[in-house]
């Protein structure tokens, strides 16, 4: 397994980042107001509370503006979890996420991704953008897919991720993003919605973690490292 000089000690301290609020962010980029969210009730038991920032992290919106939003309680948890986890899994040269550019829409379970911005070499570089279709994408989506249950590319490339406990549930989202990621990461151009079970398997036995995909272990080993190919952390050759 090659890691390229990404030490698993670094995944862990990161991942646990979010509950220590240690995730080093200039922003979740939002564009939502606080009067429009508390328009739309939270689902009970999942109160709406405001903020400035994901853990460390500053909020951003897409036009830049720093708006104070509404957001529900746990998906503010599942989105550090999530940024945690997409940064633990990064090149070891870059930074913790400086800036993820986003909105949260008007009920607080709702989030469009734009971008996520690293620092390398003193300099911001796109660890992914809406915009450009490669490698990164497919890794930022397996990321959302390992975190949340409702993982949607709109046609712009921005990604619609709505609140929910994580696992494969067989919604075309998720197989189409398994025949992508069979495709372009892993290099199975023979993949398809029909069979995608036995070729994300394949994925898997390569990784040395076969599994069934449709299960619950077995989705969370495939986006996972397909996050981790997707980003050239791990080759899996």
């Amino acid at each position: 397994m090659n890691d390229n000089g990404h030490p698993l000690d670094r995944r862990r301290l990161l991942a646990g980042a979010a509950a220590a609020s240690a995730v080093t962010l200039t922003g979740l980029a939002l564009a939502s107001t606080t009067t429009a969210a508390s328009a739309a009730p939270a689902r009970p038991g999942s109160p709406l509370i405001t903020r400035d920032r994901i853990a460390t992290a500053a909020l951003r919106a897409p036009d830049g503006s720093a708006p104070v939003v509404a957001v529900q309680a746990d998906f503010h948890a599942r989105l550090a979890a999530w940024l945690a986890f997409w940064s633990a899994n990064s090149p070891r040269a870059w930074s913790a996420p400086v800036h993820v550019v986003a909105r949260i829409e008007p009920g607080g379970d709702a989030l469009v991704l734009h971008a996520i911005r690293h620092r390398r070499d003193d300099e911001l570089h796109a660890g992914f953008a809406a915009a450009r279709r490669d490698a990164a994408h497919l890794a930022t989506l397996a990321s959302l897919h390992h975190h949340f249950p409702s993982v949607r590319v709109r046609p712009d490339g921005t990604v619609r991720v709505g609140d929910g406990a994580a696992g494969f549930t067989g919604t075309s989202e998720q197989i189409a993003f398994a025949v992508a990621a069979c495709r372009e990461l892993w290099g199975d151009a023979a993949a398809t919605a029909a069979r995608w079970q036995e070729h994300a398997g394949r994925a898997l036995a390569r990784a040395g973690q076969p599994a069934d995909p449709a299960s619950h272990a077995g989705w969370a080993a495939f986006t996972r490292t397909s996050l981790r190919r997707g980003l050239g952390t791990e080759s899996y050759e």
